[in-house]
């Protein structure tokens, strides 16, 4: 039987609770943590991979320098991120998806600093604002679209332009080309806008840019 329309009006009010409380828990905890830097990658990602070996490494560098690491919380680049921060006594936060598959939260969250996300876009709101930077290690469709999430808002500035590093040029350089030889050449982007990506493959690279960003201004949400 089809619900009638007061029944799904009622859900709806429900439902705008439910989102309020996610912002709500998220709003009043994440600025007590501190500046983080924010990590995407590949929950598929095994222990073995390189890659996770190299999230693991960066992030415990990042957290001697004083930044706390923020993840999606799950498997692979994620757990492998929260680890590294937890190998260097560091913050280590996870933004949860609670999905019918695939997704439940690492061993290398600190527990006071989990948080179990119904609703996508809520945690994006969380990975955007409290990141003093973005480091997107090879993943899939979740990974490119946050990716291009934290693009957009940049280049609209509905942020600030904080770093957004691609990690793995074996990787990402082809979307680059791409980037360069598609979206530039028939004009949908401005011939800058390339320059809000920075690819590297280096550790020292990544704490460089990002140290020498803050050079300049001050620790603070994007928004």
């Amino acid at each position: 039987m089809e619900k009638n329309w007061s029944e799904l009006k009622a859900e709806s009010s429900w439902l705008m609770f439910k989102i309020m409380s996610e912002f709500v828990e998220g709003f009043e905890k994440l600025p007590k943590i501190g500046p983080c830097i924010s990590i995407f990658g590949s929950a598929r990602t095994p222990q073995d991979h390189a890659y996770y070996q190299k999230a693991r490494i960066l992030s415990q560098k990042l957290c001697q320098e004083g930044y706390g690491i923020i993840t999606g919380g799950g498997p692979g680049i994620m757990e492998a991120a929260n680890r590294g921060a937890q190998d260097a006594d560091g913050k280590s936060v996870g933004l949860n998806i609670i999905l019918p598959h695939e997704q439940k939260p690492n061993d290398y969250i600190d527990i006071d600093k989990t948080f179990n996300h119904n609703f996508f876009f809520v945690r994006k709101v969380m990975f955007v604002k409290y990141a003093q930077a973005f480091v997107l290690f090879p993943g899939g469709f979740g990974t490119l679209d946050e990716l291009f999430e934290v693009v957009t808002l940049s280049q609209t500035l509905k942020i600030d332009k904080v770093p957004i590093i691609l990690y793995g040029s074996d990787y990402w350089q082809g979307l680059l080309d791409w980037i360069k030889n598609t979206l530039i050449e028939e004009k949908y982007i401005n011939p800058e806008d390339i320059n809000l990506l920075f690819l590297t493959d280096s550790d020292k690279e990544v704490i460089d840019t990002i140290n020498s960003y803050y050079q300049k201004g001050i620790l603070k949400p994007n928004f």
